[in-house]
């Protein structure tokens, strides 16, 4: 069967399939496909300039929801005064009670302020599995981008048809990362002898195959040494990003470089992680901070936050190093476009007029509200009513505590409490310090 004869479907065979992150990477794919086909029109196709066209793209989609954490974060500085009021007047009351009123006046703030506890990690959940899945599509971009793949051939129709070509491959002696597919190589259809399934994992491998490798290959397939050739030069036009293969880890290259001699290259792999961590920090910088509050005390988010802020672009690098190139270029690129959004939002979110939208908020609280049924205002009073309770209702249950006393035990407690008033409740050089001096000289004289 000619490749033009093969069915269009099996052209998705070495993409991932996962049940959630298959279908995201699927459409991440066919954005970075479409981005890939319009530089190939214009004559410069190449994957490092697709992946930085497809992160802006990415950031202007999610620019909404960017625009909404900022709002939150701006808002929060407001309403968290009134959050710590709360908590105050509620610490160390652990009864039923005190923990529904608090609940429900905390509830009254976030309402008010028209925000979500988890306001914040909306962005943050929603970035997750594009970012997972962009590793998907970054380790094996022949699967996504058509042009890419279209490269492999005639090489990988000709390699099928050659004796041995499959054992050398998965060979990992010769192809070192063509572990990661050993199941590829022992599938149905792999022992089959499907000419689909087997190109396709011949491409899967061939895309990790160093220099080295292919230098290697050329060797032992001689008869093919022009078919290597021009596939390596395709996917280097392809794939290479400022001396840099989008599709190798920069640990990877680093090896590769020191194994090799190439000092400079050592430069050139580190390049992306150490921009990844000063970006990353850039960002953090620009991002809108909380406002302090002349007090030492601060909350557990609070601290959490800004330990977050602290160790993110170590973390950033970390990842950039050990994960394919494209995927440390994509996060560079995505820190630079947050940079610039950022000041851009900056001035937006000064401009607002916060009150306005407190207001505005409250006005959509309470239409919600009365869409259910419930009244507003009568909602508020039940919670201002439900604070005033709790006072009763701690006298309450200390009045409970007392009547289940004998009259022994009552008697033995203001025993005590009278015993401890008279000796200790006055302070040293107080009026009822001396006070007691006196009653006690006229107690010892009246024995007398």
């Amino acid at each position: 069967m000619n490749r033009e004869e093969q069915p269009l479907n099996f052209i998705l065979l070495t993409q991932y399939n996962g049940a959630i992150l298959g279908p995201i990477a699927r459409v991440l794919g066919w954005i970075m496909n479409g981005i890939f086909w319009v530089l190939d029109k214009i004559g410069i196709p190449n994957i490092g300039l697709a992946i930085i066209c497809f992160t802006i793209v990415i950031y202007f989609l999610l620019l909404p929801l960017t625009i909404r954490q900022q709002k939150f974060s701006k808002l929060n500085a407001r309403m968290s005064p009134e959050l710590q009021a709360i908590n105050k007047k509620y610490s160390g009351k652990k009864d039923n009670e005190s923990m529904m009123a608090m609940q429900q006046e905390t509830q009254a703030v976030y309402a008010k302020y028209g925000v979500s506890p988890s306001g914040s990690c909306v962005t943050l959940l929603i970035q997750m599995p594009i970012l997972f899945a962009l590793y998907r599509v970054f380790m094996n971009v022949p699967a996504y981008v058509t042009q890419v793949k279209e490269a492999f051939y005639p090489l990988v129709e000709k390699l099928y048809q050659t004796a041995g070509s499959a054992d050398y491959l998965k060979d990992t002696a010769n192809i070192q990362q063509a572990a990661m597919y050993a199941r590829q190589f022992t599938n149905e259809a792999f022992l089959a002898n499907n000419a689909e399934y087997v190109q396709n994992t011949f491409i899967d491998v061939l895309y990790k195959a160093s220099t080295a490798e292919w230098e290697a290959l050329s060797r032992h397939f001689s008869s093919l040494s022009a078919d290597i050739s021009n596939t390596v030069e395709a996917l280097t036009r392809y794939n290479n990003f400022l001396g840099l293969n989008m599709g190798n880890s920069p640990s990877y290259m680093l090896h590769e470089a020191l194994s090799a001699g190439a000092y400079l290259m050592v430069i050139g792999a580190l390049a992306i992680p150490v921009l990844s961590a000063v970006t990353q920090w850039l960002n953090v910088k620009l991002m809108p901070q909380p406002e302090n509050e002349k007090s030492n005390d601060q909350s557990s988010m609070a601290q959490s936050m800004k330990m977050m802020n602290a160790i993110m672009p170590l973390m950033s690098a970390f990842f950039c190093y050990t994960l394919p190139a494209g995927m440390g270029l994509y996060w560079v690129a995505g820190s630079v476009v947050r940079s610039i959004q950022q000041v851009a939002i900056n001035k937006y979110i000064d401009r607002m007029d916060i009150d306005e939208v407190i207001k505005k908020n409250v006005a959509k609280r309470d239409a919600k509200l009365r869409k259910k049924g419930i009244d507003p205002e009568k909602l508020n009073r039940n919670a201002t009513m439900s604070t005033r309770n709790v006072g009763s209702a701690q006298k309450q249950i200390s009045k409970a505590k007392t009547s289940s006393m004998t009259q022994e035990e009552k008697d033995e407690a203001v025993r005590k409490a009278t015993e401890y008033y008279n000796k200790s409740a006055a302070k040293p050089g107080s009026l009822a310090a001396k006070a007691n001096m006196v009653r006690d000289y006229n107690e010892r004289n009246s024995k007398k």
